[in-house]
């Protein structure tokens, strides 16, 4: 090669894009971040593998559309003495909720779905469900019921106002009627056993006063079901999955990919007592919406970037930039409840959208952000958030379910933060 060649090539030398990378590479600096702020990560993570509080990790994190970190940490399974890969598995529980919401308002630009639609339109079993009204401050006394004041909507599902809750985030004697959670019920119940099972039940709010964490997300894909005449997992293959090439994400881990399916520590590493995470190597008995999905590091910072380019990726459009702008705005009117603090403290403060937490404000959110920043993480130790304004994707994949995951929200925040300098 000549030397002008060389030369020329140099000028024009790009990080290259390896296969299994989801997003096209650049080194840190060429979008505004530190590589060596962005080796903190490690730090952190290596320390606490070491220590055994984490089995292990995948983080990935993209700026200006440019994967600008890539890394796994520990162990897939710890117990095995398996490593940690870039492609493992994890489920990631109650972040499904925002790809079934992405579903679900893909009906609604066909027209199949409207946002303020009674839920009881496609499910009739949920179209009279009372609302409990507690005889004293902590249920000890039991409940009487009322009329509801309206029916539960469609966008009552998405931004948890419907007042059907999970049974196992509260003490009262309406919470106990309930089932615990998705996983639960996913595993446990049909979907018509589920929906059955929650129409014989009274709402604990009334619908649209009170964000309190339930099975909207699970409603929300039976609906889905209902609407497109399919199984939800098979729905969002071809609306969401295989138009982002999403190859991993889905409500079962087939037999094949099971050796990269990531494990909890068998115990707590705080109290001792032995943890949970849902098996989909094992069949549900309907693909709950809630919470019953897995999916890859890789898989969904793709589905985050979707969403920070406004509906599309890489050409591909799954869904309009308007109607993007309306599922991260904040979907709570002046004078709602917000009971979001219970569900998630490190989401205390935020707003809510349609299927995702939103910043509102600067400030008082225990995290570093930006107002428009939206998020959801899972119960057994996921998470993930976009920040439009710092053209901004963090995915963290872990199976740590007990109280320690939110240390890791708050850790990983900080980390990937600190390392933007321009």
């Amino acid at each position: 090669m000549s030397r002008f060649l060389l030369v020329f090539s140099s000028l024009f030398l790009v990080i290259p894009t390896f296969a299994a990378d989801p997003l096209p590479r650049a080194k840190p600096e060429t979008v505004g971040m530190s590589s060596e702020r962005l080796a903190r990560i490690g730090e952190a993570l290596r320390a606490d593998v070491e220590k055994g509080r984490l089995p292990g990790a995948v983080v990935a994190v993209a700026r200006k559309g440019k994967l600008v970190y890539y890394q796994s940490f520990g162990y897939l399974d710890k117990d095995a003495g398996t490593k940690m890969h870039n492609d493992a598995i994890f489920s990631i529980a109650s972040m499904t909720k925002p790809i079934v919401a992405v579903g679900a308002l893909t009906l609604l630009e066909h027209g199949q779905l409207q946002i303020d639609e009674p839920v009881g339109t496609y499910l009739p079993q949920l179209s009279k469900m009372p609302v409990a009204v507690l005889k004293s401050a902590d249920g000890g006394a039991g409940f009487d019921t009322v009329a509801a004041q309206r029916q539960v909507t469609i966008q009552d599902l998405m931004r948890h106002t419907s007042g059907i809750i999970y049974g196992g985030r509260g003490a009262t004697p309406v919470h106990k009627l309930y089932p615990a959670s998705s996983s639960s019920a996913g595993s446990g119940m049909t979907g018509k056993e589920f929906v059955d099972k929650l129409g014989s039940l009274p709402l604990l709010h009334q619908p649209g006063s009170t964000w309190d964490y339930g099975f909207g997300l699970d409603v929300l894909g039976l609906v889905i079901e209902k609407v497109s005449g399919q199984p939800l997992g098979q729905y969002l293959a071809a609306q969401v999955f295989k138009p982002l090439g999403m190859k991993d994400t889905a409500f079962a881990v087939p037999p094949e990919k099971a050796k990269r399916y990531a494990k909890a520590l068998a115990n707590d590493p705080d109290t001792g007592k032995p943890q949970f995470v849902l098996d989909l190597t094992k069949p549900l008995k309907f693909e709950c919406g809630g919470g019953c999905a897995a999916s890859t590091a890789g898989d969904y910072i793709r589905f985050a970037q979707m969403l920070l380019d406004g509906g599309k990726l890489e050409g591909k459009r799954v869904l309009s930039r308007k109607t993007v702008e309306y599922m991260l705005s904040n979907q709570l009117a002046p004078g709602t409840v917000n009971l979001i603090a219970n569900a998630d403290p490190t989401s205390a403060d935020m707003g809510f959208g349609l299927g995702v937490a939103v910043r509102t404000t600067p400030g008082i959110v225990r995290k570093v952000g930006s107002v428009g920043e939206f998020s959801w993480n899972g119960a057994y130790g996921t998470s993930w958030w976009a920040d439009p304004k710092e053209s901004l994707a963090v995915v963290f994949m872990a199976q740590t379910p007990g109280p320690i995951r939110w240390h890791y929200r708050y850790v990983v925040n900080a980390l990937v933060e600190q390392a933007i300098v321009d």
